[in-house]
Order: C-alpha cells, then sequence, then structure tokens
C-alpha cells in the first residue's frame, strides 16, 4: 500500500513538472517589440536605451561647433583614444561594457575617426618587446616608438537618479561624454543624452 502511494506521488510530481515546462513558449521578435516588451518586465537600461544615447550623442558630436573647429585646425582625420566609459549608477549590472563596445563601433564605422586600441596597448608592448629581445629576425621586428599618438581623449560617464514613492519609481538617466585634447588638456567638447524610466508596481508583482 505504501509503495503504491509513493508511486502514484512520483507519477503526480513528475506529471506537474511536465506540465510546468509545456507552458513555456520562446519566439524571435523584432528590435521595437523587444523593446516594448522589455518594458513589461523591467524599469532597468536596456539595449534600445544604449542604441539611443550612442546615436544621439554622436549626432550632438557632429553638430558641436568647438568640435568642428578644432577638427579644421587639425586638417585631418583625428587619432581617437576612448578610456572606457564609467559606470556610475547604482546598478551593479549595468551593461557598460556593451555601451562601450558600441561607442567604438560607431566612432570605427563612421570612418571619420582613426582609433588608438587603447584594450590592446599591453599586448601589443609586449608583443613588440618581444620581437626586439634578439627573438625574431631584426628584418621582421617590428621597431620600439613607432605607435601612434591620440589626438583626442574621450572621457565619459553614465549616472542614475532614482526618486520612488508609494510603489511608483522614476529612474533619470544621464550619458555624459566629453572630447579632450590630449597635448593641451584643452577640453574640445562635451555631449550630454538623458532618459527617464517610470514604473509602478502594483501588489506582489509587477
Amino acid at each position: 500500500m505504501k509503495k503504491g502511494l509513493a508511486l502514484l506521488v512520483l507519477v503526480s510530481f513528475l506529471l506537474g513538472l511536465q506540465g510546468c515546462g509545456s507552458n513555456f513558449k520562446a519566439q524571435r521578435v523584432s528590435a521595437d517589440e523587444s523593446d516594448e516588451k522589455a518594458l513589461e518586465i523591467t524599469d532597468k537600461w536596456i539595449q534600445r536605451d544604449t542604441e539611443n544615447a550612442i546615436k544621439d550623442v554622436l549626432q550632438k558630436f557632429s553638430a558641436h561647433k568647438g568640435l568642428q573647429r578644432y577638427l579644421g585646425k587639425l586638417g585631418r582625420q583625428p587619432k581617437l583614444f576612448i578610456s572606457s566609459v564609467q559606470n556610475e549608477t547604482s546598478e551593479a549590472y549595468f551593461p557598460i561594457d556593451d555601451m562601450n563596445d558600441k561607442l567604438l563601433d560607431e566612432f570605427s564605422s563612421s570612418g571619420d575617426y582613426i582609433l588608438i586600441d587603447a584594450a590592446a596597448r599591453d599586448k601589443i608592448l609586449a608583443e613588440i618587446t618581444y620581437q626586439n629581445d634578439g627573438m625574431v629576425d631584426p628584418a621582421q621586428a617590428k621597431m620600439i616608438g613607432k605607435q601612434s599618438g591620440a589626438d583626442i581623449l574621450i572621457f565619459g560617464a553614465v549616472r542614475m537618479k532614482p526618486e520612488a514613492r508609494d510603489g511608483k519609481t522614476l529612474k533619470q538617466y544621464s550619458v555624459n561624454l566629453r572630447m579632450t585634447n590630449l597635448e593641451t588638456a584643452e577640453e574640445v567638447c562635451r555631449v550630454r543624452f538623458e532618459a527617464s524610466k517610470y514604473s509602478e508596481q502594483k501588489g506582489s508583482g509587477w
């Protein structure tokens, strides 16, 4: 009798797991649909926010009179070194790496700048040092002191100010970027993107 009851409980449990699993469904959606659905489940920064921010700041860079005067005086493609945009929000999982990659992608695809590879500098230096330590044919070894120097350095930070009351939350994000002349330390320009996220939490769930 006990064995029969145990078997019945086990079968019921397995059928329950199978039933739960059958309720799951996934589908591919467009970027617009993904953005709308994301707003139903989270008020955090998402991929579309990154895309909007980078598009906006690049447009502002292109229209900035101070930057255009600097480029006119330089008379050539500027060499650009992008220092990592910093996450200064209270959100530990803010997708800051994705934002940095997107920023690099867009500057590269614009064709207006020559990018200095900040992330690879240490590895490049190690390889050049190795080549000049007598381990590589001198005719093929790359020379020390031939790396390109940046003209402009970009600094940046993302900040977020939260306000909450009675289950309602407003998050005010800002993406702040500035270009600095590396030789003179003079600021060339700065731009800012702002976005707000409003959410309401009712009862025990969203």
